[in-house]
């Protein structure tokens, strides 16, 4: 029988009046790479929160530690104790340190009066990026490094601080395909190693490839824990939503005119020779990595910032959006903080050929 790293039952939190969670379990095994599941507001950060005790649940929850007595709730000191440790999608890193002084960070903080030598700073990172057998400048400044190294950096950091289990939200949502077969096989390695990992992605092809059981959630309700041997992505993405996905292809559709035509479009730093037409009725989808230009070349269709060189067509006549306010007159519309939504008005004409 599996030994049992990590065990939480009865887990309910509420806000106020919303329950964000209503009697969940989970169960980690000493060695296992785990996926934690579900779509956006499913309560996978909110019983990370209560297992690494940063949130208090309510009444009747236990959770406990390698078999040990159960407590109604874990004090985040104690979690750190056991050896638990969550590495955030934004990493909590410090870019004007050095790798080494990242890594021994939590060193510095348990003993913030005593002086920790540069020598000792270095050999610890030194022994600790030997561990996982990568090659990583322990006096490189971490914001000269990649996104792939800043994420192994945060795995360094977590085991140089003895961690046995190791929570890792969206480990490589930000990382190219090398880049995430690398990570996945440094999890396998602390996986033979005996330290317990929790997956939370949205990739399904990686949670397949990686995990040994996947858990999900729906609605801040547990929909089960299940072997990922035998499963596959469209029984996964159903279990999520609980929705059944229909993978026929569906029919072409014919669009109206062009609405908005971007030619050869380039603000320096930001984005490069970007050309794309959007027509009456479509939806485009606009993709890629964390710093590929997504968001600024948004901004820009937004009237935020302004390109540099090329040109936008807006229903067949050249447009510079000087404001804000002038780019929502024109269809123009923007959903949150990091995405566009562009609806192209096909009733309002541009006042002006040159600025809009």
């Amino acid at each position: 029988m599996a030994e049992q790293a990590l065990r939480a039952s009865g887990v309910t939190q509420k806000f106020g009046a919303f329950t964000a969670l209503e009697d969940v379990s989970f169960e980690l095994e000493k060695g296992e790479v785990h996926c934690l599941a579900g779509e956006n507001g499913c309560g996978k950060s909110t019983l990370i929160k209560v297992i690494n005790g940063v949130n208090a649940p309510e009444p009747g929850a236990e959770i406990s530690f390698g078999g040990g007595p159960a407590a109604a709730r874990v004090l985040p000191q104690e979690a750190k104790k056991q050896g638990l440790h969550v590495i955030w999608q934004d990493l909590a890193l410090f870019p004007d340190l050095t790798v080494a002084e990242n890594i021994s960070f939590d060193a510095f903080v348990s003993r913030p009066f005593g002086a920790r030598k540069g020598a000792e700073t270095r050999k610890t990172a030194e022994d600790v990026i030997s561990r996982i057998g990568i090659k990583l400048d322990p006096d490189a400044r971490l914001g000269d490094l990649s996104i792939a190294k800043r994420q192994i950096v945060a795995i360094c950091r977590v085991l140089a601080a003895d961690a046995r289990i190791i929570f890792m939200d969206e480990p490589t949502a930000s990382l190219t395909r090398k880049e995430t077969q690398a990570l996945l096989a440094i999890v396998r390695k602390l996986s033979s190693e005996g330290i317990s990992i929790v997956f939370v992605s949205h990739r399904l092809a990686e949670v397949l490839d990686v995990c040994a059981r996947v858990t999900i959630l729906k609605d801040g309700k547990l929909v089960g824990t299940y072997p990922t041997e035998g499963m596959t992505q469209k029984r996964l993405s159903e279990l999520m939503t609980g929705l059944e996905l229909n993978e026929k292809q569906r029919p072409k559709k014919d669009f109206g005119d062009t609405v908005l035509d971007l030619r050869d479009l380039s603000r320096t730093g930001e984005y490069h020779d970007i050309s794309f037409t959007l027509r009456t009725g479509e939806i485009l989808g606009l993709t890629g990595l964390m710093g590929s230009g997504r968001t600024e070349l948004a901004l820009s269709l937004f009237g935020m910032t302004r390109p540099h060189r090329g040109e936008i067509r807006l229903n067949g006549r050249p447009v510079q959006f000087a404001t804000i306010w002038r780019s929502r007159h024109t269809g123009f519309r923007r959903a949150g903080s990091a995405r566009c939504v562009i609806t192209g008005s096909t009733g309002s004409k541009p006042k002006s050929a040159t600025q809009i």
